[in-house]
Protein backbone atom coordinates (compact mmCIF):
# COMPACT_ATOMS: atom_id res chain seq x y z
CA UNK A 1 0.00 0.00 0.00
CA UNK A 2 3.36 2.35 -0.16
CA UNK A 3 1.77 3.48 -3.62
CA UNK A 4 -1.21 5.62 -1.33
CA UNK A 5 1.93 7.68 -0.10
CA UNK A 6 3.70 7.96 -3.57
CA UNK A 7 1.20 8.60 -5.94
CA UNK A 8 0.97 12.16 -4.09
CA UNK A 9 4.77 12.79 -4.59
CA UNK A 10 4.26 11.99 -8.24
CA UNK A 11 1.54 13.91 -9.02
CA UNK A 12 3.05 16.80 -7.34
CA UNK A 13 6.57 16.48 -9.28
CA UNK A 14 4.34 16.52 -12.75
CA UNK A 15 1.88 19.17 -11.67
CA UNK A 16 5.47 21.34 -10.87
CA UNK A 17 6.89 20.51 -14.56
CA UNK A 18 4.14 21.69 -15.90
CA UNK A 19 4.06 25.10 -13.53
CA UNK A 20 7.43 25.40 -14.41
CA UNK A 21 6.20 25.34 -18.51
CA UNK A 22 4.31 28.23 -17.82
CA UNK A 23 6.06 30.19 -15.43
CA UNK A 24 8.94 29.66 -18.14
CA UNK A 25 6.73 30.82 -21.38
CA UNK A 26 5.10 34.09 -19.29
CA UNK A 27 8.89 35.10 -18.67
CA UNK A 28 9.51 34.55 -22.47
CA UNK A 29 6.88 37.05 -23.14
CA UNK A 30 3.79 34.63 -23.60
CA UNK A 31 0.90 34.23 -21.38
CA UNK A 32 -1.50 31.73 -23.14
CA UNK A 33 -0.91 29.33 -19.74
CA UNK A 34 -1.86 32.30 -17.18
CA UNK A 35 -4.62 32.75 -19.36
CA UNK A 36 -6.04 29.43 -19.84
CA UNK A 37 -5.51 29.00 -15.62
CA UNK A 38 -2.84 27.16 -15.99
CA UNK A 39 0.00 29.07 -13.64
CA UNK A 40 -1.26 27.51 -10.33
CA UNK A 41 0.29 24.69 -8.17
CA UNK A 42 -3.50 23.53 -7.72
CA UNK A 43 -3.15 20.33 -8.84
CA UNK A 44 -6.56 20.28 -10.42
CA UNK A 45 -6.46 22.84 -13.48
CA UNK A 46 -3.84 19.80 -14.97
CA UNK A 47 -4.78 16.48 -14.19
CA UNK A 48 -4.92 14.55 -17.75
CA UNK A 49 -7.72 11.97 -17.69
CA UNK A 50 -5.01 9.65 -19.29
CA UNK A 51 -1.53 10.37 -18.06
CA UNK A 52 -2.73 11.35 -14.35
CA UNK A 53 -5.23 8.95 -13.43
CA UNK A 54 -5.83 5.99 -15.75
CA UNK A 55 -2.04 5.85 -16.95
CA UNK A 56 -0.50 4.88 -13.03
CA UNK A 57 -2.82 2.73 -12.19
CA UNK A 58 -2.25 0.39 -15.22
CA UNK A 59 1.25 0.91 -14.53
CA UNK A 60 0.68 -0.57 -10.72
CA UNK A 61 -1.83 -3.21 -12.01
CA UNK A 62 1.70 -3.97 -14.72
CA UNK A 63 3.73 -4.36 -12.32
CA UNK A 64 6.11 -1.64 -14.38
CA UNK A 65 7.31 1.64 -12.71
CA UNK A 66 4.67 3.64 -11.70
CA UNK A 67 4.27 6.74 -13.85
CA UNK A 68 2.19 9.91 -14.63
CA UNK A 69 2.35 13.71 -16.75
CA UNK A 70 -0.32 16.21 -16.07
CA UNK A 71 -2.09 17.97 -19.03
CA UNK A 72 0.47 20.12 -21.05
CA UNK A 73 0.85 23.51 -20.33
CA UNK A 74 -0.15 25.15 -23.57
CA UNK A 75 2.72 27.51 -24.78
CA UNK A 76 2.55 29.37 -28.04
CA UNK A 77 6.26 30.37 -29.09
CA UNK A 78 4.86 33.05 -31.33
CA UNK A 79 4.62 35.34 -28.47
CA UNK A 80 7.86 35.11 -27.04
CA UNK A 81 10.44 37.38 -27.46
CA UNK A 82 12.57 34.74 -29.38
CA UNK A 83 10.51 32.20 -30.64
CA UNK A 84 12.50 29.54 -31.61
CA UNK A 85 15.89 29.94 -28.75
CA UNK A 86 13.03 30.26 -26.07
CA UNK A 87 10.81 27.19 -27.02
CA UNK A 88 13.99 25.62 -26.54
CA UNK A 89 14.24 26.63 -22.78
CA UNK A 90 10.75 26.71 -22.23
CA UNK A 91 10.49 23.16 -22.91
CA UNK A 92 13.96 22.60 -21.02
CA UNK A 93 12.93 23.64 -17.93
CA UNK A 94 10.55 20.72 -17.30
CA UNK A 95 13.18 18.35 -17.00
CA UNK A 96 15.32 21.17 -14.84
CA UNK A 97 12.38 21.09 -12.64
CA UNK A 98 12.77 17.82 -11.62
CA UNK A 99 15.87 17.35 -11.47
CA UNK A 100 15.98 20.18 -8.33
CA UNK A 101 13.13 18.61 -6.31
CA UNK A 102 15.25 15.05 -6.89
CA UNK A 103 17.96 17.27 -5.27
CA UNK A 104 15.53 18.85 -3.14
CA UNK A 105 14.55 15.46 -1.93
CA UNK A 106 18.10 14.22 -1.49
CA UNK A 107 18.74 17.41 0.70
CA UNK A 108 15.81 16.02 3.16
CA UNK A 109 16.45 12.66 2.85
CA UNK A 110 19.83 13.08 4.44
CA UNK A 111 18.90 15.63 6.74
CA UNK A 112 16.05 12.97 7.96
CA UNK A 113 18.84 10.18 7.87
CA UNK A 114 21.22 12.04 10.18
CA UNK A 115 18.60 12.83 12.38
CA UNK A 116 16.87 10.66 15.90
CA UNK A 117 14.45 13.60 16.11
CA UNK A 118 11.39 11.18 14.43
CA UNK A 119 9.82 7.98 16.02
CA UNK A 120 11.38 4.83 14.24
CA UNK A 121 8.77 3.91 12.23
CA UNK A 122 7.84 7.48 10.88
CA UNK A 123 11.77 8.26 10.17
CA UNK A 124 11.81 4.81 7.94
CA UNK A 125 8.73 5.80 5.94
CA UNK A 126 9.89 9.51 5.48
CA UNK A 127 13.11 8.03 4.13
CA UNK A 128 11.19 5.66 1.74
CA UNK A 129 8.90 8.48 0.64
CA UNK A 130 12.27 10.45 -0.06
CA UNK A 131 13.71 8.25 -1.83
CA UNK A 132 11.14 7.93 -3.87
CA UNK A 133 10.94 11.71 -4.39
CA UNK A 134 14.13 11.32 -5.63
CA UNK A 135 13.58 9.03 -7.71
CA UNK A 136 10.72 9.37 -9.59
CA UNK A 137 12.11 13.30 -10.53
CA UNK A 138 14.94 11.95 -11.87
CA UNK A 139 12.96 9.03 -13.62
CA UNK A 140 10.64 12.33 -14.86
CA UNK A 141 13.86 14.11 -15.77
CA UNK A 142 15.10 11.18 -18.17
CA UNK A 143 12.08 10.47 -19.34
CA UNK A 144 10.54 13.84 -20.69
CA UNK A 145 14.39 14.47 -22.15
CA UNK A 146 13.56 11.51 -24.62
CA UNK A 147 13.83 12.98 -28.41
CA UNK A 148 10.50 11.61 -28.66
CA UNK A 149 7.07 13.60 -29.57
CA UNK A 150 5.53 14.74 -27.86
CA UNK A 151 8.05 15.23 -24.89
CA UNK A 152 10.19 18.02 -23.99
CA UNK A 153 13.23 16.16 -25.21
CA UNK A 154 11.62 16.46 -28.71
CA UNK A 155 10.96 20.04 -28.52
CA UNK A 156 14.97 20.90 -27.29
CA UNK A 157 16.06 19.26 -29.97
CA UNK A 158 13.89 20.46 -32.93
CA UNK A 159 14.73 23.60 -32.18
CA UNK A 160 18.89 23.15 -32.08
CA UNK A 161 18.25 21.28 -35.54
CA UNK A 162 18.91 23.16 -38.59
CA UNK A 163 15.59 23.42 -41.31
CA UNK A 164 16.02 20.44 -42.83
CA UNK A 165 16.99 17.96 -40.32
CA UNK A 166 14.22 19.21 -38.29
CA UNK A 167 11.51 18.65 -41.22
CA UNK A 168 12.92 14.98 -41.44
CA UNK A 169 12.99 14.39 -37.73
CA UNK A 170 9.63 15.68 -36.91
CA UNK A 171 8.04 12.99 -39.11
CA UNK A 172 7.89 10.87 -36.14
CA UNK A 173 5.27 12.99 -34.65
CA UNK A 174 2.01 11.14 -35.39
CA UNK A 175 3.90 7.79 -33.91
CA UNK A 176 4.98 9.63 -31.08
CA UNK A 177 2.89 8.19 -28.12
CA UNK A 178 3.52 4.44 -29.56
CA UNK A 179 7.11 5.04 -29.27
CA UNK A 180 6.82 5.73 -25.69
CA UNK A 181 4.05 2.92 -25.05
CA UNK A 182 6.01 0.59 -26.61
CA UNK A 183 8.89 1.45 -24.25
CA UNK A 184 7.72 1.80 -21.41
CA UNK A 185 5.63 -1.54 -21.64
CA UNK A 186 8.33 -3.75 -23.10
CA UNK A 187 10.93 -2.29 -20.20
CA UNK A 188 13.15 -0.62 -23.56
CA UNK A 189 13.00 2.40 -21.19
CA UNK A 190 15.78 1.07 -19.36
CA UNK A 191 18.39 1.83 -21.23
CA UNK A 192 17.52 5.28 -22.02
CA UNK A 193 15.96 6.07 -18.56
CA UNK A 194 16.71 3.55 -15.87
CA UNK A 195 20.49 3.10 -16.86
CA UNK A 196 21.05 7.20 -16.50
CA UNK A 197 18.80 7.04 -13.36
CA UNK A 198 21.07 4.68 -11.24
CA UNK A 199 24.25 6.52 -12.46
CA UNK A 200 23.25 9.52 -10.83
CA UNK A 201 21.87 8.11 -7.67
CA UNK A 202 25.44 6.04 -7.52
CA UNK A 203 27.04 9.22 -7.75
CA UNK A 204 24.97 10.77 -5.10
CA UNK A 205 25.75 8.37 -2.66
CA UNK A 206 29.51 8.60 -3.69
CA UNK A 207 29.38 12.39 -2.92
CA UNK A 208 27.34 11.65 0.09
CA UNK A 209 24.45 13.60 -1.45
CA UNK A 210 21.85 10.80 -0.68
CA UNK A 211 22.72 8.90 2.70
Amino acid sequence: MEWVLQLPVLFFSVVVHEFCHGVAAYERGDDTAERAGRLTLNPLPHIDAFGTIFLPLLCLFSSVPVFAWAKPVPVDPSRMRDPKGDAVKVAAVGPLSNILLALASAVMYKLVHSTAFFAPEVRGSALDLLLFGVTINLFLAFFNLLPIHPLDGSKVLAGLLPARARAAYLRHVPYGMIILMVLLFTHGINAFVVLPLKLVLALWVKLGIIG
